[in-house]
């Protein structure tokens, strides 16, 4: 269980140790955008479970290397002998507009998201295989889904993670292993830096209105989610009534639950070669983009930007 100190982590690595899972708790307890440590959080997590009479450890190996991936798993492995679950969840955030974006703003998030998902994946595929049976999770996002104009380096990672998961789910599916994401909505760190005043008129924008006696807390678990909705559902993920579930990606959002098809053609045009570009000015309209729309239209010039 990679995250697992803190928000979505703890509830699922919680949800699983209370379904009877020994959860190796892996976190380095780091800052949002990946700075500082502190593992106190995945023991204060592991001591919550041993209290509650369930088997857990600690571990603080860096998932975003291949190295720290192979050394949690064979930690697993060597304190309870096998391994059948795998729960990717471990991430961090740091935000800024494209053109701002520095490559260690890429490479941080990057490394952790969707490296950390592949080089855990890849570990314990060779022991699943073997025991002929696995459930692996990765925790994607509607972002990566979606994108998010100041999240490029994030976007790219959650998508990444959701290719990943299919491509996962076709190698290892014959021996007995699934993998799923879920895209989860739900209070967190991440979450915490949206002012509860945007969170009221999201809601009011919804037809649901809070009264001055509503804490803030409450706001935030209504309106985004309870991360317990999400480690509940990861657990029944990871059941054996999910053996023919494999390579799906999942929304988890309080109470709702969705399934998300794969990738679609949302329209075609079909006509003879060869096409040129008169003939898609005249017809594309039409047929190939009938239905579309731009996500982001042109704005007013900014009087404040340089030609540079």
């Amino acid at each position: 269980m990679t995250g697992g100190g803190r928000g979505i982590g703890r509830a699922v690595a919680l949800a699983l140790a209370g379904e009877g899972a020994a959860v190796v708790v892996n976190d380095l307890g780091t800052g949002l955008d990946g700075g500082g440590r502190d593992t106190s959080v995945a023991e204060a997590v592991v001591r919550r479970i041993l209290d509650a009479g369930g088997r857990a450890r600690p571990n603080a190996e860096s998932i975003a290397t291949m190295e720290g991936a192979q050394r949690m798993v064979e930690e697993a492995l060597g304190t309870f002998g096998r391994l059948d679950i795998l729960v990717a969840c471990a991430g961090n955030a740091s935000t800024a507009p494209l053109w701002e974006m520095t490559e260690e703003q890429w490479d941080t998030v990057v490394s952790v998201h969707l490296k950390g998902h592949f080089a855990c994946t890849r570990a314990v595929a060779a022991p699943m295989r073997q025991q002929g049976r696995g459930r692996i999770v990765h925790i994607t996002s509607h972002v990566g889904l979606y994108g998010h104009p100041e999240a490029a380096n994030y976007a790219a990672a959650k998508a990444g993670i959701t290719g990943l998961t299919r491509s996962a789910a076709l190698a290892l599916g014959p021996w007995g292993i699934t993998v799923n994401a879920v895209a989860p909505s739900a209070v967190t760190r991440m979450s915490d830096t949206v002012p509860v005043e945007v969170l009221r008129t999201r809601a009011a924008e919804r037809g649901i209105a809070f009264g001055p006696e509503t804490s803030d807390e409450q706001i935030r678990l209504r309106t985004i989610g309870d991360p317990e909705a999400v480690g509940t559902f990861v657990a029944y993920l990871c059941t054996d009534h999910t053996d023919g579930v494999n390579g799906e990606i999942f929304a988890v959002a309080g109470g709702h639950l969705g399934r998300f098809a794969a990738w679609t053609e949302a329209s075609c045009l079909d006509g003879e070669l060869p096409w040129t570009v008169a003939r898609l000015v005249e017809t594309a309209p039409s047929t190939l983009l009938r239905g579309s729309g731009n996500p982001a239209p042109r704005a007013e010039p900014d009087p404040g930007l340089g030609a540079g």
